[in-house]
């Protein structure tokens, strides 16, 4: 039964990724904690699993979006070399970040994001843009704050990177496409990080690899890739601000949930 809510998660989280083109952990990590809470898993790791373990499933995930969007040459590759830099550093001193917090103040941080990720979608806030692509120096800070908050939410980086980039003048299909590629190496070292700070943790669960429960990733990955399609494929049939605004309620009710 578990393994079956697993599977079903993957597959809403594919769904709202391809409807939203927003990254599943955004969808993940709550009701990964909600879950690990209802198995009684230790509350002071349930969040660090959650974390962890949505990282892992992007690293699956964000290799198919990044090949779409090649094949659509979406990528800019050298935009995403620079910030590759800062990404893996920031990822791994987030997740390492993470690790420090007690389950409580991290639940809290995450419930204050997926508030403020709501409001941006239900109010369709966009940033304008203000500013040419910085020069590497730029990109390489700029990829160190997005890997360290996305490490410590256990997201793929989109939220941030696509906001950065439209601010910079790109062109919204390349800095969706350009995000994607930079969600890789932000799961890649989160999730390695996240492995090694939770590997002498006494209270894990079994099938856990650190801070990776293995049973809910390989349920996740089995169905997130598959629904994605699915996903992009309603978004051309529904009304997609109708529905960004029912789930931005939706994130609003789950980040509140965190605070009370």
């Amino acid at each position: 039964m578990l393994f079956a809510i697993y599977l079903v998660l993957g597959a809403c989280a594919g769904v709202l990724a391809g409807l939203f083109g927003i990254g599943g952990g955004l969808v993940i990590v709550p009701v990964l904690i909600f879950s690990f809470g209802l198995q009684g898993f230790d509350p002071e790791i349930a969040a660090h699993l959650a974390v962890g373990t949505s990282l892992a499933t992007i690293v699956f995930t964000s290799i198919s979006s990044v090949r779409s969007h090649h094949a659509r040459g979406a990528v800019d590759w050298p935009v995403f070399r620079s910030m590759a830099v800062g990404i893996v550093i920031g990822a791994m001193i987030g997740a390492w970040t993470a690790s420090l917090l007690s389950g409580a103040a991290l639940e809290l941080i995450i419930g204050v994001f997926v508030i403020l990720v709501g409001l941006k979608m239900l109010f369709d806030v966009k940033p304008r843009p203000g500013r040419d692509v910085p020069g590497k120096p730029g990109l390489v800070a700029a990829g160190g704050g997005i890997g360290w908050a996305s490490a410590i939410f256990g997201i793929g980086g989109g939220t941030l990177t696509v906001p950065f980039l439209s601010w910079c003048n790109v062109r919204m299909q390349r800095a969706v496409g350009t995000s994607s590629a930079c969600g890789l190496p932000i799961a890649i070292a989160g999730a390695l990080t996240n492995i090694a700070t939770g590997w002498q943790v006494p209270s894990l669960p079994e099938y856990s690899l650190g801070f990776i429960y293995l049973p809910a990733l390989v349920g996740i990955v089995a169905t997130s890739v598959l629904f994605a399609r699915v996903g992009a494929a309603l978004a051309h049939r529904l009304d997609a601000m109708l529905l960004k605004r029912i789930f931005a309620m939706v994130l609003l009710v789950v980040g509140l949930r965190f605070l009370i």
